[in-house]
């Protein structure tokens, strides 16, 4: 049986497999023909239908909308789920523009309803003038290639059967089958700059030339093809640069650096899409600034993102949704003998001998009658500094601790030892240069980190 062209575009494109069907229906003449379409097909291709709808309070009409949806699925026999969302709150509260606060309100009500419908796709409207509009729109925020792309039919949950099909087709379709739908107010609303992209630029570039949504539409898909190799190769590299994943990722700097930079571009987007779980609000800007972490002479550095925290430490870069939580600051006097133990968890205690028992990096030993009261354990501070064994001259604990490449977030965990004004010792370090524990009988104070 021959199909007409939005039907075959349904019938083509539904992945092998998905028969439960999510359909978001806004009420408006574009997603009231997909679900339409679908329903005609559910017999043939053996369909289970579930519509999503989110009222957006937006307009006072809204409410209507939704009252149209219901009534339009009691008519056709279709289990609907109907929710409502403060939009407007919800971007003043995210500080976000209302664009982007309600297409984030419904992606969450989407999936969480997928969820609970058990559904294999979550089907969406978008159609061949959307995709125009989408890549006007990346290409104005500063989009890289990768964004270009714009929407795909198949995305992971998401499925848009109607992305190569015209405006015009579905009006056709629509008048052809006698359809009711609800008109928006908001998509004629020039505060929205999708709206006015629709206005007024893509019509004067149709009048430059009458094929330029098809040509674009055509460019998308031919970027999505050449994204889909470079995702071939971020997938078989990126593990390899992985020096660590059990607190955020890890990846290795100097491997990183040996790598072309249009593939290390997308490796880096990669680390953070698998930090945050998508790339929303992630923008070029965003990657070259973690480019420029990478490449930056600066040891150490971190930037903030949208939902992602970056941070170069030496020769890793440091991927997590958000920024570690850093040791409290602490001064603890000590009791000698005895024991305390430090904000991380671990205890230091301190005890007293005749006998030496030998040092290690978690124990250190010193002559009772060399040491000055207080004896105190402390975080490091800016301005210390101290005499490593086998050296003659003061050393800044900063420029220690940077030889020796330790990162900034461990620093504050290493435990300083200090007699009277004296820093006597790193706790797992490294000793200053205060005699070590004599053999001639005198009282040994043993300190171990535990």
């Amino acid at each position: 049986m021959k199909y007409p062209p939005l039907e075959q575009a349904v019938i083509q494109r539904l992945p092998h497999g998905s028969r439960k069907l999510l359909v978001a229906v806004s009420g408006g003449v574009d997603s009231v023909v997909l679900l339409h379409l679908l329903q005609s097909l559910a017999g043939a291709l053996n369909l289970s239908l579930q519509v999503a709808h989110l009222d957006h309070q937006l307009r006072p009409e809204s409410s209507g909308d939704a009252d149209f949806v219901k009534k339009l699925c009691a008519q056709w026999s279709i289990p609907c789920h109907i929710e409502t969302c403060d939009v407007a709150a919800l971007a003043n509260e995210s500080k976000l523009s209302l664009e982007m606060a309600g297409r984030q309100a419904r992606r969450e009500f989407l999936q969480r309803l997928a969820v609970q419908a058990d559904a294999d796709l979550i089907v969406l409207a978008h159609h061949r003038d959307d995709q125009v509009e989408t890549f006007l729109l990346r290409l104005l925020r500063g989009s890289g290639l990768s964004g270009l792309a714009a929407m795909r039919v198949n995305q992971d949950a998401w499925w848009r059967p109607l992305l190569d099909c015209s405006r015009k087709e579905i009006m056709a379709y629509a008048q052809a089958h006698d359809l009711d739908w609800v008109e928006d107010a908001s998509n004629r609303d020039p505060v929205f700059l999708r709206n006015r992209l629709r206005a007024q630029i893509v019509p004067q570039l149709q009048e430059l030339n009458p094929q330029f949504g098809t040509r674009l539409a055509g460019l998308t898909r031919q970027i999505q093809i050449e994204e889909n190799y470079w995702q071939e190769q971020v997938d078989c590299q990126f593990q390899a640069l992985v020096i660590a994943s059990d607190d955020g990722i890890r990846l290795d700097r100097t491997a990183l650096l040996q790598v072309h930079p249009a593939l290390r571009l997308r490796l880096l987007r990669e680390a953070l899409r698998r930090v945050r779980g998508d790339l929303q609000r992630i923008e070029a800007v965003h990657l070259q600034a973690v480019a420029g972490l990478l490449l930056n002479s600066r040891s150490q550095a971190q930037l903030d993102l949208p939902d992602a925290w970056v941070a170069r430490r030496y020769e890793t870069l440091w991927f997590r949704v958000a920024a570690p939580e850093l040791p409290v600051a602490y001064d603890l006097s000590l009791d000698v003998p005895g024991a305390v133990e430090l904000p991380d968890g671990r205890v230091l205690r301190l005890s007293l001998s005749t006998e030496q028992g030998g040092e290690s990096a978690s124990i250190a030993e010193f002559s009772v009658a060399d040491l000055s009261a207080p004896l105190r354990v402390r975080s490091w501070q800016s301005g210390d500094r101290f005499v490593p064994q086998g050296m003659t001259g003061h050393k800044r604990l900063k420029c220690y601790f940077s030889d020796n490449k330790i990162e900034l977030e461990e620093r504050l965990r290493v435990p300083v030892l200090v007699s009277g004004e004296t820093i006597i010792w790193l706790g797992g370090m490294r000793r200053s240069n205060q005699k070590v524990a004599s053999l001639d009988g005198g009282t040994i104070l043993r300190v171990e980190l535990l």
